[in-house]
């Protein structure tokens, strides 16, 4: 099985991803991830009305530093004069430009974005064919099997995709109306991948290095997508990267848990402050602490914490034990 993959003239150090998610991917959350062994991070979603706009807020979600390359920006909107000019804009802060397809939330959906998209593949093309033609930036597009189950057309919105130029396809395979709710058809996956010449990215159901590594062996996806799944557990792509060399995969010790977590923070404190860090934080100490005993009553009281400090002794007492 090979190792790396190139979407463009990107070439990837390895086929694992942390994906794209809203809320979650942010600076320290992708910092976390690299230092853990993912190749290639994404923003969370950027509007294009935002960047357009120029809405600072907007611009602050595309923050990196060189640590964090390469790393893609995901753009979402429905007007394809607007996506490519949101393209250009933002076309000096990344290395690669996503667009969402796939969202399910109602939110986006409800102004024509996101999933909304795969009930149009016309507008699809003429998308893609307006952000092409905009940046020089490599481009790809996150989508799902279609709006609702049954009308698959991630088939022809994936034919689509290659064609107007786009150089890969990530397909979370469940439509619109599941929104994260049964199981991930993974053949879906292998099915555009039969079809395309592109790279096509798989995503969905990957809560482990075993999910990984079976994804990529099952569809012949060229590469994965973790997005929950890296939530609280960064070492994934570590475990995921043992395994497909053929070695056994290295749980994180407790004491592991405690010295990323404090790295996360200390890195949350360091691009956003101590308020927002502690905030963010706890959130992330309840995926840190899933699983283990003792959980639930640390996570309430995490969640009832005012202070930094009192936060970091919290996470030492709870993680020493």
């Amino acid at each position: 099985m090979r190792k790396t993959v190139a979407i463009g003239p990107l070439e990837l150090k390895n086929r694992l991803f942390l994906a794209p998610m809203a809320g979650i991917t942010n600076l320290p959350m992708r910092l976390i991830a690299r230092d853990a062994g993912a190749s290639l991070t994404f923003t969370e979603m950027v509007s294009v009305n935002g960047l357009t706009r120029e809405g600072r807020k907007s611009f602050d979600l595309l923050k990196t530093t060189p640590e964090d390359r390469p790393i893609g920006m995901q753009l979402f909107g429905d007007e394809p004069e607007m996506l490519a000019e949101a393209a250009k804009l933002v076309e000096e802060y990344g290395d690669l430009i996503d667009i969402n397809m796939g969202c399910p939330v109602k939110k986006v959906v409800g102004t024509g974005a996101g999933s909304a998209l795969m009930k149009d593949p016309l507008k699809v093309g003429r998308i893609i064919r307006s952000v092409r033609s905009a940046t020089r930036l490599p481009l790809t597009v996150k989508i799902r099997t279609g709006w609702v189950c049954g009308d698959d057309t991630f088939l022809e919105v994936g034919r689509i995709a290659q064609e107007e130029g786009c150089d890969a396809v990530t397909l979370h395979p469940r439509s619109r109306a599941q929104m994260f709710e049964g199981k991930a058809n993974w053949s879906k996956i292998g099915e555009l991948k039969s079809v395309l010449n592109i790279p096509v990215i798989g995503s969905g159901d990957l809560f482990g290095a075993d999910d990984a590594v079976r994804m990529l062996q099952e569809t012949g996806c060229d590469a994965v997508m973790v997005a929950r799944g890296a939530m609280g557990n960064p070492w994934i792509f570590r475990e995921s990267l043992s395994l497909l060399a053929g070695e056994e995969p290295a749980p994180p010790t407790v004491s592991e848990r405690l010295t990323v977590a404090r790295r996360h923070l200390e890195l949350f404190t360091e691009f956003e402050g101590g308020r927002v860090a502690l905030m963010e934080m706890r959130k992330h100490l309840s995926w840190y602490s899933k699983g283990l005993p003792g959980g639930a009553q640390f996570r309430a009281t995490v969640n009832r914490i005012e202070d930094a400090t009192e936060l970091v002794v919290a996470m030492e007492e709870f993680f020493n034990d």
